[in-house]
């Protein structure tokens, strides 16, 4: 997979890529990830990417030229090109493991009071991480960036993610390491069993109360 990721302040984005499992992903050529600067599409002297709205307002708006001469210059026929905004669809975890099996994403990040509307005419979808407004979009494409990435193949094991919450509709299980006794808080006596169908069973008993307890709206869908 390959992922563009087009912003105003590329700084803002490069040192989250070159840590953890995202490095490692990207050293083991599992994806590849560009940080663009859209600015450097800009045909005006200045490099301006930004001008008022008409209509008058407040702030800047995003000028179409620059996003769309970037996103013309990216893009090839496996392209989906996604928008960040407070806007668009909320991201959920189906989405995640759907857009992993993409080829190439273009990911764009707003930033100032927004984008010139005629911009979306050339984006396939608008996604939002919440009910918030940010400075930019520089952190909700790193949001989907990494939950993206860790869905691909041998970046993780396949089990690591298979029952994170989200996956079987429900939130993840209460885990437990060493010691087995910390100030009085034991571990189950059940994970220290070794009888692995009742852990399984008691592990899919505690997804479901814990879901019950944090997001009984989840079981309503289930």
């Amino acid at each position: 997979m390959r992922i563009d990721i087009l912003t105003l302040f590329p700084d803002m984005v490069k040192p989250y890529l070159n840590e953890s499992i995202i490095k490692r992903a990207i050293n083991n050529n599992l994806v590849q990830v560009n940080v663009v600067n859209f600015r450097d599409y800009s045909k005006l002297n200045n490099h301006q990417v930004d001008d008022t709205p008409y209509g008058g307002g407040g702030g800047m708006l995003l000028r179409c030229e620059p996003i769309v001469e970037a996103i013309d210059a990216l893009k090839t026929k496996d392209s989906k090109v996604i928008i960040m905004s407070p806007q668009g669809k909320p991201f959920k975890q189906e989405k995640a493991l759907e857009l992993a099996k993409e080829k190439h994403l273009i990911l764009i990040c707003g930033h100032y009071e927004g984008f010139d509307e005629r911009i979306y005419h050339f984006v396939d979808e608008e996604i939002s991480i919440g009910d918030y407004v940010l400075t930019g979009g520089e952190l909700p494409a790193l949001v989907l960036t990494d939950s993206i990435i860790r869905l691909l193949p041998g970046v993780i094991e396949e089990n690591s993610y298979l029952n994170d919450s989200f996956m079987q509709g429900l939130l993840d299980y209460p885990s437990y390491t060493k010691p087995p006794i910390f100030r009085g808080l034991k571990v189950p006596d059940v994970l220290l069993s070794g009888h692995h169908q009742n852990i399984l069973q008691y592990r899919r008993d505690q997804a479901l109360q814990n879901t019950l307890k944090k997001r009984s709206d989840l079981l309503e869908k289930k």
